[in-house]
């Protein structure tokens, strides 16, 4: 039996008794169906209202739309729950991650780069106050993850960065204020991403720091954590073999599995060894990081009996469940271990959907776009500069700006470059847009000499990708910057911070970590001297590389 009045619940004596008469009164179908949190958009709303009524389904995840959108369909499935819903979203970025018509804060990363605790409690607030708003109740953050290889392609700026001690302190800090908002957090992705420099999403990846290593970085910072009260913990399908063979030696290299079905790590490390007694879920189990992991069959209740509480995604649902039901018969599943899930599940729901709700739906007042431009101002980082007569950017130096566009020039308000040409025109810049197809390959004598090339790239992490590069004109490659020494040239990159290993030679490297209007104009202010850099990178953003600070 589950201690729910200790931490991180703290149920009173009602809300225990609650619980309790809860898990008593489930059968032993809804009881599997406490342990599957949905994809929404997966089903049509008679399929998905249908599972909700039928206490088939504990939890749903809808991907942002407008947020009106998102409070109509969870209030038509709380008329439909006999026992309340958790509601899940990706609050990673700021109330966008729940709702597209909600505020992109920022990335992480870029919340680290501003280097001020207070900047990571107003994102932590924006996160939790406009989630509550669209009827969220459970988010899957903060990501947790130490970005220690640059040529990971999904960590990057989801990250509060490579050091330890800021990521330690920005997760607690965010886990702290979400909370204390009335938004439950689930910290992600035990045992740690950003050591391989693959991806999950793919096939199972390895967290292969040494044992005593893993204690002292991603070890430490769940650790804290869970003494500061987070309520949920994500296992991703990551191997970590040195610990799992530190609590069972007897364990092969090859028998090491992700800890999203590994007992070592869950049971081991997270309950006997930290202490934890939250509730533990799967990442997504579509991922291939879980599906090549094992048969699909003994996978899920392997799971389940390892340790986690909640299955995250299905690859069809009625299978899915048909097997945990199948496991439950068969001895795969004990019914010790689904009554120990189920009461972890809905101490849960004691805390977020009744307790809470006493609350009122996200009321508190946030100035999230003000903090936002706060946060730009903050952040936007000078990498490098070797070239110091190019900064401050004036019209005495120089009479037009090229701009070179790479990657995607989105952001939720519009074009990158084009906010960037009207506000270089406003301040008297003659401004041209470069298209290399347009171009031939040229020599250098005849260059303007009065002339600024301005790099934007925006290539952003995402997954199921296998790098974040910068790709070049197929043609000679005619938007390099190729003319270093000829003409002045500064790059600016809006989403990952690694570009100087595909830029090395470039004199002058900006970061700005996540693509916004606010961030643009940051730059601009900052490029013209109207204000001083002041971001510090959470990261070796010269990728270690011996050319990069050349």
């Amino acid at each position: 039996m589950v201690d729910v009045r200790k931490r991180p619940f703290y149920l009173d004596e009602e809300e225990e008794k609650w619980v309790r008469e809860t898990r008593d009164k489930l059968t032993r179908e809804q009881k599997i169906g406490q342990l599957f949190c949905v994809m929404g958009g997966d089903y049509t709303e008679e399929e998905l209202t249908g599972l909700v009524r039928e206490g088939k389904v504990g939890g749903v995840l809808f991907r942002p739309e407008a947020a009106e959108e998102i409070r109509k369909k969870y209030q038509a499935l709380d008329e439909a729950a006999e026992v309340p819903l958790l509601k899940a979203a990706n609050l990673e970025e700021g109330g966008a991650g729940a709702a597209s018509d909600f505020t992109l804060f920022g990335w992480p990363m870029m919340v680290s780069a501003a280097d001020d605790d207070e900047m990571v409690e107003k994102f932590a607030k924006v996160c939790a106050v406009e989630g509550r708003r669209a009827g969220i109740n459970w988010s899957f953050s903060p990501v947790c993850d130490l970005d220690l290889n640059y040529r990971n392609p999904i960590t990057n700026v989801r990250s509060y960065g490579s050091d330890k001690e800021r990521v330690k302190r920005d997760t607690e800090i965010y886990v702290r204020t979400m909370q204390s908002c009335g938004m439950a957090a689930c910290a992600k992705h035990f045992p740690g991403d950003g050591v391989d420099f693959r991806d999950q999403h793919l096939h199972p990846t390895y967290n292969s720091l040494p044992a005593e290593d893993w204690y002292a970085s991603y070890g430490m910072i769940y650790k804290n954590l869970i003494e500061h009260d987070l309520m949920s913990i994500m296992a991703g399908h990551i191997v970590q073999a040195g610990v799992a063979r530190d609590i069972n030696p007897e364990l092969a290299f090859e028998e090491c599995l992700p800890a999203s079905l590994c007992r070592e790590l869950l049971t081991g490390v997270l309950r006997e060894r930290f202490g934890f007694n939250g509730v533990i879920t799967t990442d997504a189990t579509i991922m291939g990081g879980y599906c090549m992991a094992a048969e699909r069959k003994n996978a899920l209740p392997a799971s389940v009996m390892a340790g986690c509480d909640m299955i995250v995604f299905d690859t069809d649902f009625a299978e899915d469940y048909a097997i945990l039901l199948d496991a439950l018969e068969n001895g795969l599943l004990t019914e010790g271990r689904l009554d120990e899930a189920v009461e972890r599940i809905l101490a849960l729901k004691a805390c977020v959907c009744k307790r809470n709700a006493a609350k009122g739906r996200g009321e508190e007042l946030i100035e999230a776009l003000r903090w936002r431009r706060e946060c730009a101002q903050k952040a936007v980082t000078l990498v490098k500069n070797t070239a110091p007569h190019v900064l401050p950017v004036t019209r005495e130096n120089y009479d037009s700006v090229r701009l070179i566009s790479l990657g995607k020039d989105k952001t939720p308000e519009g074009s990158i470059r084009e906010t960037m040409r009207e506000l270089l025109c406003k301040r008297g810049f003659a401004v041209e847009y470069y298209d290399p197809y347009e171009d031939d390959l040229h020599g250098c004598m005849n260059l303007p000499k009065r002339r600024l090339t301005l790099y934007l790239a925006n290539y952003e992490q995402a997954s199921n990708q296998t790098e974040v590069r910068i790709h070049w004109c197929e043609k000679h490659a005619l938007d390099i910057p190729r003319f270093l020494g000829e003409e002045d040239c500064i790059f600016v990159s809006f989403a990952n911070p690694y570009h100087l290993q595909d830029v090395p030679r470039a004199k002058t490297y900006i970061n700005a970590y996540t693509a916004t209007k606010d961030t643009v104009e940051a730059v601009v202010e900052k490029l013209l001297g109207e204000s001083e850099f002041q971001g510090i990178s959470p990261v070796d953003a010269f990728c270690g590389l011996p050319d990069t600070r050349l």
